[in-house]
């Protein structure tokens, strides 16, 4: 196995254009356990780490654009207000010394669809930055990034630079459910957004199908629901009825497997538990923010 260790973003296409089976690697918090349990033998490892831009940010007036391998804990202590259903996400990776090193490159390069970032991405409505040395940039919509169990849309030459997020307009909120607290790869997750400003309602769905999901029909209904009930406006409580609704859409968006960590049943049911736990969540957060907006 080769190891190659690029000094820039050019010199990184370049390899990656010469050599497409080179496998990135970053924080490394996937790949090296399939290569130490001998899942995965790759003939090249591309080195990104010594390529600064890739673990910067910028915030701009309406976006974020993360760096492909900002480490989650700079999310959570940096992003928290821009980004918060992803630095929610972000607490919940693994242990300090893996969210000191991982990042949400990492995750969509392996496109598993436990991977922790996923839900919060897809309830963003993100875009992923990538480029190749043949072609240059491309910009992917998070909705058209996942085709398969660990596939992704990136073509062999191309390597991801960063993810263009909107800054949260609303609430936004993410659960995971596992087998204990930490270290654990989600039996299931659920994220959502709330965008008041298009009076819309994204969600994300981990590890519940071949790909991260949306719970799209549950989304049209809970959107239809609140400007139908005037609830954007007035602030009032969301009745027990629609949240029931909601949480059923998100179970049945599922298309889950058996296996060592939960049963197909269990997570279509854990989905709607956390799909109509989270929408509380957030709605409470939405009102707490309209009257204090009405009270200045």
């Amino acid at each position: 196995m080769d190891f190659l260790r690029p000094a820039s973003w050019e010199e990184a296409l370049a390899a990656k254009a010469e050599l497409p089976t080179a496998v990135p690697i970053a924080g490394g918090t996937d790949v090296m356990v399939e290569i130490n349990f001998d899942h995965r033998r790759p003939e090249y490892l591309l080195d990104l780490n010594r390529i600064a831009d890739l673990s910067e940010w910028e915030v701009g007036e309406k976006t974020v654009r993360l760096g492909a391998s900002v480490p989650y804990t700079r999310i959570m202590e940096n992003l928290r207000a821009e980004l918060p259903g992803l630095a929610l996400a972000s607490h919940t990776v693994a242990s300090p010394q893996i969210r000191n090193r991982g990042g949400v490159g990492g995750n969509l390069g392996c496109a598993s669809p436990a991977g922790d970032a996923h839900p919060a991405l897809l309830a963003s409505g993100c875009e992923v930055e990538v480029e190749s040395a043949a072609r240059g940039v491309r910009m992917i919509p998070i909705d058209e990034f996942y085709l398969g169990v660990k596939r992704n849309a990136l073509e062999p030459d191309e390597l991801i630079r960063s993810v263009h997020l909107p800054k949260a307009d609303g609430p936004q909120q993410f659960s995971k459910v596992g087998t204990r607290n930490a270290m654990v790869i989600a039996v299931c997750a659920f994220g959502i957004a709330l965008h008041p400003e298009t009076r819309t309602v994204r969600t994300g769905i981990g590890s519940a199908a071949p790909t991260p999901v949306r719970a799209k029909e549950a989304e049209v209904f809970l959107a239809a629901a609140l400007e139908e009930g005037g609830f954007w406006d007035s602030g009032a409580p969301i009745p027990p009825s629609v949240a029931k609704q909601f949480a059923q859409l998100a179970s049945g968006a599922c298309n889950p497997i058996d296996d060592v960590r939960g049963s197909a049943k269990y997570r279509r049911h854990a989905v709607g538990i956390m799909a109509r736990r989270t929408l509380g969540w957030t709605w409470e957060s939405y009102r707490g923010n309209e009257r204090s907006a009405q009270c200045a």
